[in-house]
């Protein structure tokens, strides 16, 4: 594997696999585009260095082959823009002449953007002749998509195969994606917190005894940690509850007991008697809410308690929302959870924020500079945090 940084693209064609998967308006406007800025500065790099970038992707789940909806000729216009002018061409394919023709034609400094790999079926399948006739169209191959590391694709991991090792790379994204990972599973300085939310437990079942080996506290919240009190006998109304994963949570806190690890689930709940932004709500002990009443928030008691041990901690993992966040009157353990990663990151420790809602939470606060490192990946970051190898990352490495 080569070093991206310390790597020289002059007069070099880098195929690079990006995750531009943005949300799109039916203007085809871009309504987030965090995806594409997180990987600037790979393609900034190559280009300042006199090479030229070759880039691919997918968008959304197209099922019949090419349509107009999921084309990323979309992207090309905003790709320029963010690029302050760089010339961005774009194929409209990904294999195939005219993308050959394409590359061949690309000048030290310009971009080429490939029209959407899923409008083959190839891809997703981790075809073979698939990502051999990709890995055609460039010198090197750059994975900078943390996001689809989980995935064995054509583009993500079976083309790797099709480069020497020093001629494959990691991009600056998915460098610092794994370097901060890695940091947290395997080198965390202690105390160490994994903060966990969310509504299932069965989601998160893996993740929680993979940091049973590594975590000195587990903070649990948002819907799944109903599931726990009522498995400890709790009486938890209306709110959210597995009641097929009670077992699984009894033993979870007793292999938690067992390796010296302390679960911490919310003393006190914000409830309310609906699930709405109207809804009245109260402040009860969240083993005593009462019938036709749900735990949408934690309460300020349980705000206080894990604030205290954030304060604490010197390696902060968090994955997953305290409550309903997205309604106002449920957004304060959020929130609060939020600034308490925020201000233990500001005296030193090492915060790693991911999972779709977690990092929509410290976006929403403005918080996102104030932690350690954002993740990207989804979905790749709870596998990793699973313990299991990703396609994309392995591939590299090999």
């Amino acid at each position: 594997m080569t070093n991206f940084s310390a790597f020289n693209f002059n007069g070099v064609k880098a195929l690079v696999r990006v995750d531009f998967n943005v949300p799109l308006d039916d203007q085809f406007n871009i309504t987030d585009d965090t995806r594409m800025t997180s990987t600037l500065p790979t393609i900034r790099k190559i280009l300042a260095d006199g090479g030229n970038a070759i880039l691919m992707s997918h968008l959304g789940r197209p099922k019949d082959g090419p349509t107009d909806k999921y084309s990323l000729k979309h992207l090309v216009k905003h790709l320029q823009e963010l690029l302050g002018g760089a010339k961005v061409y774009f194929a409209d394919d990904c294999i195939g002449q005219s993308a050959i023709d394409a590359a061949k034609k690309l000048q030290p400094g310009e971009v080429l953007l490939l029209e959407n790999l899923r409008f083959y079926k190839e891809e997703e399948k981790g075809d073979k002749g698939f990502a051999e006739k990709l890995s055609k169209l460039g010198d090197v191959y750059v994975n900078d998509a943390f996001g689809t590391a989980h995935r064995a694709h054509a583009s993500t991991a079976i083309i790797a195969d099709y480069f020497d090792p020093a001629k494959k790379m990691f991009g600056l994204l998915m460098e610092g994606e794994v370097i901060s990972a890695e940091k947290v599973l395997h080198a965390a300085e202690k105390p160490f917190v994994a903060i966990i939310g969310g509504a299932k437990v069965s989601d998160k079942i893996l993740i929680i005894e993979n940091l049973l080996e590594r975590a000195t506290d587990i903070i649990i919240g948002g819907g799944m940690a109903y599931t726990f009190l009522k498995a400890r006998g709790g009486q938890i109304g209306n709110s959210l509850c597995e009641d097929d994963r009670l077992d699984t949570a009894l033993d979870i806190l007793k292999k938690a007991t067992q390796k010296g690890v302390s679960i911490h689930l919310p003393e006190d709940s914000v409830i309310a008697d609906k699930f709405a932004a109207d809804a009245n709500t109260e402040v009860r002990p969240s083993d005593a809410i009462p019938a036709g009443w749900m735990g949408l928030d934690i309460g300020p008691k349980a705000v206080g308690i894990f604030s205290e041990i954030i304060n604490k901690s010197r390696t902060i993992l968090w994955n997953g929302p305290m409550g309903v966040f997205e309604m106002e009157k449920f957004q304060n353990g959020t929130k609060s959870i939020a600034l308490a990663v925020a201000e233990s990151t500001s005296k030193g420790a090492f915060s790693l924020v991911g999972g779709g809602d977690s990092v929509a939470a410290v976006n929403k606060f403005h918080l996102a500079d104030k932690v350690s490192y954002v993740s990207t990946g989804g979905g790749a970051m709870l596998e990793y945090f699973e313990g299991k190898v990703l396609p994309g990352i392995a591939a590299i490495k090999a």
